[in-house]
């Protein structure tokens, strides 16, 4: 199971998706001056 830290409880949940299998997530757009890493999502 993975576990996130939630910023607003301030505790580690975990995680479960909407539509599982399934999972999203939301990226502003690509990095234009730098190599791509998850740094950067």
């Amino acid at each position: 199971m993975l576990k996130i830290f939630n910023t607003f409880s301030l505790k580690k949940e975990d995680f479960k998706p909407f539509d599982e299998p399934h999972v999203k997530i939301f990226i502003c757009g690509p990095t234009l001056y730098d190599y791509t890493h998850i740094g950067h999502a």
